[in-house]
């Protein structure tokens, strides 16, 4: 390390050592568990002993969430799906009840997601845990999009998935998704 280095940037790159190391955790974790970017409905997720979810530390979710993906060569054009979306204090549309932290908001996400591997039906978990505005009336449903309907990484995550499959949580400025792609 040269002599002289400000402390913001050795604090930075202890930063960034950080989210790589936990990264490299969760990749990991997924190139054992067989994962890739997706996670189908049926699998068994990680739970505790107690049948909830296990649990994730919130630096580790926020590096799920924010993950770039790579865009299928074969993608479809469009697809037909659902989601869940959770918001937080400071999120895009949020209104001025929500007061969870990011952290927070992510970590409900995964508990969405583990919800559904343990088998919860999706309209179930869109009534307690989605904040959209209407969408307990639409069951989460999105309906037919195409790339250019959804914000970028929204679109990078649903259109990876194949039919029935369940999105890891996904960061929009929105808040936090879990999508479900049904066709």
């Amino acid at each position: 390390m040269p002599t002289g280095t400000p402390k913001a940037s050795l604090s930075a790159r202890a930063h960034v050592l950080g989210l790589v190391a936990a990264l490299s955790t969760l990749l990991g974790a997924a190139v054992a568990c067989g994962g890739g970017n997706a996670a189908p409905v049926a699998t068994a997720g990680a739970a505790g002993a107690d049948g909830g979810a296990a649990e994730l530390a919130p630096e580790q979710c926020l590096a799920t969430a924010g993950a770039k993906r790579a865009r299928r060569p074969d993608e479809p054009e469009k697809i037909v799906a659902k989601h869940v979306l959770v918001k937080y204090a400071g999120a895009k549309r949020a209104l001025a009840s929500v007061t969870r932290t990011r952290e927070q908001a992510c970590l409900r996400a995964e508990e969405v997601r583990a919800k559904l591997k343990d088998g919860t039906s999706f309209e179930e978990i869109v009534r307690t845990y989605s904040e959209e505005a209407g969408a307990a009336t639409r069951e989460g449903s999105l309906g037919e999009i195409r790339r250019s309907d959804v914000v970028p990484a929204f679109a990078d995550a649903a259109f990876e998935l194949a039919r029935g499959e369940v999105s890891h949580v996904v960061e929009t400025a929105f808040g936090f998704h879990v999508i479900l792609r049904t066709e």
